[in-house]
């Protein structure tokens, strides 16, 4: 218990110390929170990419017809493996844009009570309000797009490890009827990304364009 006390304490003091250099340097918690949607934007536009790409190694491998077999393998599993990479990352950046959503939400929460003109209070209280509910949205979306990845993942995982134990000219045969579904989930996927990442520019230009009063 001790032990965890002490790690959460040293990681509420690191992370008030980067927001206290940031802020010297003039940036505040609110352009932060808009710097991490802009990185989850990014890289889910990278996932969308590397994931197409992938698809595409797939189809190579199973309409290869007499060519280097284990060269367009190779490809496959190489796609898959950057898949991979590319999930995590957008998993990274959410969790890292979900930390700075919260203490952003906190101070200002807590700095309502420092107000002295009632008026403003219940402006930015309302502004508060109206940014978490639009934020949730943005958090519903990325969500989803971030889980749509797995599945998709799982199928690619499961047919790069069928034919590295199977790499024939059978083996190729029997997957080469599951084209269409796999492009359908991929294509399901992209959709994913791209209306999350709709939604992230739609944040970030509500929240430049809006001056805090918090």
């Amino acid at each position: 218990m001790l032990a965890a006390t002490l790690a959460t304490s040293s990681l509420a003091g690191c992370a008030t110390a980067y927001y206290g250099a940031m802020e010297q340097l003039g940036y505040e918690k609110r352009d932060l929170l808009v710097e991490r949607v802009m990185d989850v934007a990014k890289s889910q536009e990278a996932a969308k990419e590397q994931f197409a790409d992938a698809l595409e190694a797939f189809r190579s491998v199973v309409s290869v017809d007499g060519g280097d077999l284990e060269k367009e393998y190779d490809k496959l599993s190489a796609a898959y493996d950057r898949s991979d990479e590319k999930a995590q990352k957008v998993r990274d950046r959410i969790k890292d844009m979900k930390g700075v959503s919260r203490d952003l939400f906190v101070e200002w929460q807590k700095e309502l009570s420092e107000y002295s003109d009632p008026g403003l209070r219940r402006t930015s209280e309302k502004e508060l309000e109206a940014t978490k509910d639009r934020y949730a949205v943005l958090v519903q979306k990325m969500d989803a797009a971030a889980d749509s990845m797995d599945p998709v993942l799982a199928v690619f995982h499961d047919r790069v490890l069928f034919l590295k134990h199977n790499l024939n000219a059978r083996a190729i045969a029997s997957l080469g009827g599951e084209t269409d579904d796999i492009e359908a989930d991929v294509s399901d996927l992209i959709a994913e990304m791209e209306r999350s990442i709709a939604e992230a520019d739609a944040f970030i230009k509500e929240m430049q364009g809006n001056t805090p009063t918090s």
